[in-house]
């Protein structure tokens, strides 16, 4: 079993702020240009499968089984 550190939930909790700073910044940016139709669904769609993708990675990488290893 994992021990979690202080250290790196506040490194993790970070990492998520920013990350999430930006993906909205993202979801701003492709409302703000209006897309067409199915382009406008296809990139929130990127967007959000990406955002669920990091944070599963963020998740499991406290635990000590990161997603990815960059």
């Amino acid at each position: 079993m994992a021990i979690i550190s202080g250290e790196a939930v506040i490194q993790s909790l970070l990492y998520v702020i920013i990350v999430g700073v930006c993906f909205g910044l993202l979801w701003w940016l492709v409302s703000y240009i209006a897309l067409p139709a199915p382009f406008d669904k296809v990139a929130r769609v990127i967007l959000a499968v990406a955002a669920v993708i990091i944070l599963i990675g963020v998740l499991l990488g406290m635990a000590g089984h990161p997603v990815v290893k960059w």
